[in-house]
């Protein structure tokens, strides 16, 4: 029987393993709801699920694009609506689980109208000045060159405030009835979590794998910019201790759970304990089926 259920919660907090074990029970499809997992090339630095899991699981969302390209909010929808009708046809229940809770809030809330990128573009400075002065609401870092140029993209496109212009053309959200859980966990324990996950990833590899991709592609893509990787350059050009890189890791990540934590804030959800979340969520989904 088909239906939909959510999972978020902060990074390192047991979404994906929980997700897997019940995909694996229920015979659900899984959409991944992280950013990162999307790039073939990014393994490690991103927790992707493991190639026996992506080659047992039906999962969406995963290996998508090289890290040379972009991952936008269009092409989540896309995935989404594959999954969806993937799922349908199969008559199996669609776990949307990850962190990246912000393409949730877009299938909750709608996407905006997508517009032409432009043919030629303003330094960011100058960009970054003119949304100063059109557009102050908006938070975009001066050196966020994608963010930039697409404001300025719509900006041209649109000739008005483009704020203005994506509440106007905003859609309708997708995703109405599913029923959306947090994995909740207490400060500390989570600081621990972390701190076992980045030292498994250094034993896997990680520097690694990050040297790998600092020789293959340009190191100031976003993609590779991303914590974990960012660490592991500073490492790798001599500027911080291995003991540093596992420090900054860890710190790094922490800060992401709060945001996170922050974020989640503004989608209503059940709140369960990790501990308790497993066995709550397989009588949920015996009583849908």
């Amino acid at each position: 029987m088909f239906f939909e259920l959510v999972l978020i919660g902060t990074t390192a907090s047991g979404k994906s393993h929980i997700a897997n074990v019940l995909a694996n029970e229920f015979q659900a499809v899984i959409l991944s709801l992280d950013s990162l997992c999307v790039y073939k090339e990014i393994n490690i630095a991103s927790a992707k699920p493991s190639k026996a899991e992506l080659e047992k699981l039906q999962y969406f969302g995963v290996n998508l694009l090289s890290v040379k390209e972009h991952f936008n909010v269009a092409l989540f929808m896309q995935e989404y609506k594959k999954a969806k009708d993937y799922a349908f046809k199969k008559k199996a229940p669609l776990i949307i689980v990850g962190g990246t809770s912000f393409y949730l809030k877009i299938l909750q809330d709608g996407l905006s109208k997508q517009v032409p990128k432009s043919k030629e573009f303003p330094s960011n400075e100058n960009i970054y000045q003119l949304l100063k002065e059109k557009d102050p609401s908006v938070r975009i870092e001066k050196n966020d060159s994608y963010r930039l140029q697409k404001w300025f993209s719509i900006y041209e496109y649109a000739k008005q405030i483009p704020s203005e212009f994506l509440k106007q053309t905003k859609q309708n959200g997708v995703l109405k009835d599913a029923e959306i859980y947090e994995l909740v966990w207490e400060k500390d324990a989570l600081r621990r979590k972390i701190a076992l996950r980045t030292q498994t990833m250094l034993q896997s590899g990680l520097i690694e794998e990050a040297q790998g991709l600092f020789a293959r592609f340009k190191p100031d893509l976003k993609a590779l910019n991303c914590i974990g990787l960012k660490e592991c350059k500073a490492y790798l050009n001599g500027e911080i201790s291995l003991k540093e890189l596992e420090f900054d890791i860890n710190t790094h990540t922490a800060q992401l759970a709060k945001r996170q934590r922050t974020f989640n804030k503004k989608i209503p959800s059940i709140c369960v304990n990790f501990e308790t979340a497993l066995n709550l969520l397989e009588e949920k989904m015996k009583k849908m089926l």
